[in-house]
């Protein structure tokens, strides 16, 4: 039969040899294979492999679609996912082409080295102020970001005032700072008597008020005076020479309330008689160390420790430190170490060198290392003045050296266990120098020297400042306080005020007694620890935003590092490998363009 022409056919028939059929067939279901092409509409369920192509204006799946060769699309504008898509071979992007306005989180796997394009370590910030790409800059109150700068204060001194007018013989000035009740004493010796007065500084003016001068000890010949303050009791100790009294060393405490000072009786703390060329320094506890020149003793270098109790003092035993005719003490804490220095002049030989030596204080008592030369030149140092840089944790000793006609030389120590080392010398008053008093400005973090100028035709009363950096000493220029003749000088540092007062004896006014406050140029910046928030990835122009590298990323701005260094900001915004003050760590170089950013 070649064909079969039926408008309905019921039951089950079978076909063993096929069916071709044309037309159209309508079936509640159909079981078994269909070959060839399907024209129109299949309603129903199809079961098993459809080999072929189906074509279609529409359709749905219910289910799942495998397809075995190329799925294609021959225009798609999107393809809307309900559930998550998972391309086992991965999603190739054509060339030119991006991925954009996604919304959600994106996770990416493997180690992202295929991955091009994407900026991270930045964000946008608003500038004030021009800001050039590399720049280091702060965050400001106002969200704002700008550039790290610097600002300098002048250099400024006040008007001198008399504090003594009794045109008589004073001398051996002496000088300290009481930062209990915010005062500077001043001691010197008027004829045979040992004065002191009081003075309150005024910074907005560069002014000092005195109240009335006291005599603490009378009737005999007392000189040699050396004066420190020890914070831990907020007391005055005054070391000084009882040549009414053989000679003998004596100290004696005072006390300040208001502008006056009282004072204790005179201790001895030398009986051999015979005490000249006095230091003296406080330490942190209720001790003060006293270096002088026994010299009943050979004029050996002796030392001995003091402790204060109210407007007293006692002492231990005396321990000789240089074996031989030793002079021109200056005693300085240590408190970096813990450790006393003392410099002199060791006239043990013809060289008269400058020398130092490093104590221990235990108890009463104070032990001591060898003592090392501070040049390996003849130096021949007078009125050593020994001054701790809390800032740097370094020791300078500074004098003027008779060796080079007097100049003013500095020498920076490092104190290791009880030795200490110094640099080299660094001369910051190139012509003859007189009477040096240095101290340390805590709010510059500079040594301070005021002295006597006799290389300039008035004979001044001089000031500079110096910057220790390693195992040196950088001085800046040397500012005239005075145009008389100035002398004895002697300087205190006013934490509170932030100002120096230097006294000294007018020679040219009748000898009577001056002092002037000075204030050091202070170098500040504007970068903080709590500020400092990264590197400009560009350059910004004020009012603009732009890039700031933060915390983690990589700017690639700079020139010259050396790699594989902590970066640390120094006061101009520029990076350097040493901690400027204050110390704010900008990163770690990773060449010598390329900085990763700490915060």
């Amino acid at each position: 039969m070649s064909g079969l022409r039926v408008n309905n056919l019921k039951g089950t028939p079978t076909f063993p040899d096929g069916v071709v059929v044309t037309g159209e067939v309508s079936s509640t279901s159909f079981s078994g294979n269909l070959t060839g092409n399907v024209t129109g509409n299949v309603t129903g369920i199809v079961t098993g492999n459809v080999t072929g192509n189906i074509a279609g204006t529409t359709g749905s799946f219910n289910g799942n679609v495998s397809v075995g060769g190329t799925l294609s699309y021959g225009d798609v504008t999107n393809v809307d996912s309900v559930g998550v898509i998972t391309a086992r071979g991965g999603i190739k992007i054509g060339a030119g082409q991006s991925v954009s306005a996604v919304s959600g989180i994106i996770t990416y796997y493997g180690d992202g080295s295929q991955l091009g394009g994407i900026e991270s370590g930045f964000s946008n910030f608003v500038a004030s102020g021009n800001i050039g790409n590399g720049d280091t800059v702060i965050i400001k109150a106002d969200g704002t970001v700008g550039v790290v700068t610097t600002s300098t204060e002048a250099q400024t001194s006040g008007t001198k005032v008399t504090f003594n007018s009794q045109a008589t013989n004073l001398t051996q000035y002496s000088a300290t700072f009481d930062s209990t009740n915010n005062k500077v004493i001043i001691v010197w010796r008027e004829n045979n008597n040992g004065k002191a007065i009081v003075g309150d500084v005024n910074p907005s003016n560069n002014s000092i008020t005195f109240g009335s001068e006291v005599t603490f000890v009378s009737y005999t010949n007392y000189y040699n005076y050396q004066m420190t303050y020890n914070s831990n009791t907020g007391k005055i100790v005054i070391a000084f020479t009882d040549y009414g009294n053989s000679d003998k060393g004596s100290a004696i405490v005072g006390n300040v309330s208001g502008n006056s000072i009282t004072f204790g009786s005179e201790v001895t703390f030398n009986n051999n008689g015979s005490t000249y060329d006095i230091g003296l320094a406080s330490l942190s506890n209720d001790k003060v160390v006293i270096a002088f020149r026994d010299f009943n003793n050979s004029s050996r270098g002796t030392a001995v420790v003091g402790t204060v109790n109210g407007t007293s003092i006692s002492f231990g035993s005396a321990a000789v430190f240089n074996s031989t005719y030793s002079s021109n003490m200056g005693v300085g804490y240590d408190s970096t170490n813990d450790k006393v220095v003392i410099a002199f002049r060791n006239e043990s030989n013809t060289s008269n060198r400058g020398a130092a030596v490093v104590g221990t204080v235990s108890g009463t008592s104070i032990s001591f290392g060898s003592v090392v030369n501070i040049d390996s030149s003849n130096s021949q140092g007078y009125k050593h003045n020994v001054v701790h840089d809390t800032n740097s944790g370094k020791t300078v000793v500074i004098f003027h050296d008779s060796n080079i006609s007097n100049k003013g030389v500095a020498y920076v120590g490092t104190v290791s266990g009880t030795s200490i080392s110094f640099g080299s010398a660094v001369i910051w008053n190139n012509g003859a120098t007189n009477d040096p008093s240095a101290v340390f400005d805590s709010n510059s973090n500079q040594i301070l020297i005021a002295f006597q100028d006799d290389s300039d035709s008035d004979e001044p009363t001089t000031a500079i400042a110096g910057t220790v950096s390693g195992n040196t000493i950088n001085f800046g220029s040397k500012l005239k306080l005075d145009t008389t003749d100035g002398v004895q000088t002697a300087i205190a540092f006013d934490s509170n005020s932030n100002r120096a007062v230097i006294a000294y004896k007018d020679s040219d006014n009748s000898n009577i007694g001056v002092a002037i406050v000075y204030k050091q140029p202070i170098v500040s910046t504007n970068v903080t620890t709590e500020n400092y928030i990264g590197i400009a990835a560009e350059a910004i122009a004020d009012g603009a935003t732009g890039k700031i590298n933060i915390a983690g990323g990589v700017n690639s701005g700079q020139t010259g590092l050396t790699t594989a260094r902590i970066q640390y900001i120094q006061k101009n915004g520029s990076l350097g490998t040493s901690a400027d003050d204050p110390s704010v760590v900008a990163g770690t170089s990773i060449s010598s363009t390329q900085i990763i950013v700490k915060g």
